[in-house]
């Protein structure tokens, strides 16, 4: 009797039932599975042996998974010891489960990485499926989860910029997820698609935050057209490393950042004496299926094929990325890399990205992720 189990870990995102999906559908056409089972709830589900029968799902009741947010069957942040490993390999090899696929950023690959190492004298084969809506998976150019939560941002950074032209008498400063690195942050730029609704002033944890900069900035923006926008990563730090705003909560690698939009506007007000006011969209930016990229969908739902198709195929402790063919016309192919590439290995905007010295993002970061978003809506008027 051959088993297959799936566990997801860390945050879902738009499309993690998409990779679900593919995964469900690959291994079910095979038929070489008896047994198609998910991790109730991530980690903790398959220590407590507490699983989904995946294969009991009906196709039409699994094809909603591409259109439901979040995961389907659970996931978590749950923190593994080394003990911890041996005993879920231990408990997998009681199970009779041959085959564990892990879905999730670099955590979770680091996750993968590490079980494997515990696994192999049981037989027990891995492999990875890349998600992250912060898009900071080392080695491969994207991860399903993120154009999806690109296309939020700069569909609500639009709207957003439209509205305060409407009535121009404030900065409004709106926070993107994203702790270490500004990947969702900088798509905010794809808000301007020929309408001149483009944010003005974009703040990346990549740049130090300085203070006197920003201020002086946000007054000579001020003084011109009096109503901006900007937008601004939840990670902001100073020159040596500290958050701008004290983190309200902290286990492990999970921050529950605390209100940096709040702080940058109580600045704004209390040092400039002028108008602000902060709006944080917060994990909407990574719930939303309303506003998903098409290429998001269609990418993470191939990468759960092949995460099953490397099984079928005898792979083992490896993870499907998607790397660009050129930098033209939007081509992809989809290759296999070692999970001890993208172990905890955290991928951050390139500097051909950032324009430090106007606290904004470069044509060639507008170049890169437009494909991946699409356009913004382009029938606003704005006169």
């Amino acid at each position: 009797m051959s088993k297959i189990l799936i566990i997801h870990g860390g945050g879902p995102t738009a499309v993690m039932n998409c990779s679900l999906y593919g995964a469900i559908e690959r291994a079910k056409s095979s038929g070489e599975f008896d047994e198609i089972l998910g991790a109730r709830f991530g980690i903790s589900g398959a220590m407590n042996r507490d699983f989904y029968a995946l294969h009991e799902i009906g196709d039409d009741k699994l094809k909603k998974l591409i259109y439901t947010p979040g995961t389907a069957i659970g996931t978590s942040r749950d923190p593994m010891e080394k003990e911890d490993y041996e005993k879920l390999a231990t408990v997998l090899s009681e199970e009779k489960i041959e085959f564990v696929i892990f879905n999730g950023g670099n955590g979770t690959m680091d996750t993968a990485g590490k079980f494997h190492r515990s696994a192999k004298k049981y037989g027990i084969k891995v492999m990875g499926i890349p998600k992250t809506m912060d898009n900071d998976l080392s080695v491969i150019d994207h991860a399903p989860g993120y154009a999806s939560a690109a296309k939020y941002i700069a569909e609500s950074t639009k709207e957003l910029v439209a509205d305060v032209k409407s009535l121009p008498i404030h900065v409004v400063v709106m926070e993107a997820l994203g702790r270490n690195a500004g990947w969702v942050t900088a798509a905010s730029a794809l808000a301007e698609d020929g309408d001149n609704c483009a944010p003005d002033m974009i703040l990346l944890p990549e740049i130090a935050f300085d203070e006197e900069l920003f201020l002086r900035r946000v007054e000579e923006s001020w003084n011109k057209k009096r109503g901006m926008v900007v937008v601004c990563s939840e990670g902001l730090k100073y020159e040596n490393g500290d958050p701008i705003v004290k983190p309200i909560f902290q286990t492990g690698r999970s921050v529950y950042f605390g209100d940096t939009s709040s702080h940058l506007a109580e600045l704004i007000v209390s040092r400039l004496n002028i108008k602000a006011r902060a709006e944080k969209p917060g994990i909407l930016g990574r719930a939303s299926v309303y506003n998903r990229s098409q290429v998001d969908i269609d990418e993470a739902i191939e990468v759960g094929r092949l995460a099953v198709q490397g099984i079928l195929d005898g792979k083992d402790a490896l993870m499907p990325g998607i790397f660009r063919k050129n930098k033209k016309d939007y081509q992809v192919e989809y290759r296999y890399i070692a999970l001890d590439e993208v172990m905890l290995t955290e991928k951050k905007m390139p500097e051909e990205f950032i324009d430090r010295e106007s606290l904004y993002i470069t044509d060639e970061f507008i170049r890169w992720a437009r494909p991946l978003v699409g356009d913004t809506r382009s029938d606003y008027c704005m006169l």
